[in-house]
């Protein structure tokens, strides 16, 4: 596995678990607003760390952790990720995945071996609007296979929009919501201007309480839950 980070404690990635998180390398998509750019730029990647030191450590604290959340970068993008998923299973743990959902073969083997207890996906944008927001051109038909793949998985999971008002209008966060119609947890992540992939989106602003408090009122007819974060 190329990490390229790692995080021993949260309480808030995993749903009312303790979790430790790997941050992988690489990811296909260039958002502006991407917190993460040491992950996504390949010139500024950190130093690997040895899969086998996370191992060790996550094996020191079985009853400590619950879980281990696999994020990015873009976990999908790593060959041996199933292999890793086992190995972090074999000790015992939980396992979250978070993906851009633009592997849906990778998601769908995923998927049928049972092999984590919770996926959450990024969604971008509708899907017209896709290549605006993640700046490369991609087939908007694999981000709708793997959107039906995690609905229809039975499993653990949700769906996530981190919202910038110069990208998405209520509109378009509505339209996200006909997407996933039926979902049992999706997610409102208000965008903070701070350490950004593109530099002028510290810039940019999200929306007030009062409309993301619309926004969820408005979703409500579509998803189960609409959290804002």
């Amino acid at each position: 596995m190329d990490i390229g980070g790692f995080q021993r404690f949260s309480l808030i990635d995993y749903p009312d678990k303790i979790s430790a998180i790997v941050f992988t390398r690489g990811c296909d998509f260039r958002c502006g607003y991407c917190y993460n750019a040491e992950l996504v730029l390949p010139e500024r990647y950190p130093e690997l760390i040895p899969e086998k030191e996370i191992l060790d450590f996550v094996q020191t604290r079985r009853g400590k952790l619950d879980a281990v959340v696999i994020t990015g970068g873009e976990p999908t993008l790593q060959p041996d990720l199933l292999e890793f998923i086992g190995k972090v299973k074999k000790l015992g743990f939980l396992v979250k995945l978070d993906t851009n959902g633009f592997n849906p073969e990778l998601l769908k083997k995923i998927i049928e071996q049972k092999a984590v207890d919770y996926i959450a996906m990024d969604i971008k944008a509708p899907l017209e609007k896709y290549q605006t927001v993640i700046n490369v051109k991609i087939d908007v038909n694999k981000i709708g296979e793997s959107i039906r793949l995690v609905m229809n998985s039975g499993m653990a999971c949700e769906f996530r929009t981190t919202v910038v008002k110069s990208q998405l209008n209520k509109e378009d966060i509505l339209k996200i919501g006909k997407l996933i119609k039926g979902a049992k947890r999706y997610a409102l992540q208000k965008f903070l201007p701070a350490k950004v992939l593109d530099p002028e989106f510290t810039r940019r602003e999200t929306y007030s309480d009062a409309e993301f408090a619309e926004f969820r009122q408005a979703l409500s007819a579509d998803v189960e839950e609409c959290l804002v974060r």
